[in-house]
């Protein structure tokens, strides 16, 4: 089971992106632990994901997520996937990167 933790600004519009995800998990019968958070909280229980996704407001935390991190994937999500909440674009993003 892959956990993956979503980061932004305040964790509401992730939390969009967070349902799409697990919906399209569910449809492919992946079971997951999919969670948004604001990106204060997110640092909290980083050492609890298997990766990180970051929402394209907080691009310029990136350097110090990757840090915290300890060799952990930490992926900026695409504008154009965040914006609309593509739940599978990302939740195959997410998988590229685990499996690299």
């Amino acid at each position: 089971m892959y956990k993956i933790l979503l980061a932004c600004s305040a964790g509401m519009s992730t939390s969009l992106l967070e349902e799409s995800m697990k919906k399209y998990a569910a449809s492919i019968n992946e079971e997951v632990d999919i969670i948004a958070k604001a990106s204060g909280e997110a640092k909290e229980i980083i050492d609890q994901y298997d990766i990180i996704l970051l929402g394209p407001q907080v691009k310029f935390m990136e350097a110090n997520f990757k840090q915290i991190a300890k060799g952990k994937p930490v992926v900026v999500i695409p504008p154009q996937i965040y914006a609309m909440a593509k739940g599978e674009e990302c939740f195959k993003l997410a998988l590229e990167h685990l499996n690299k």
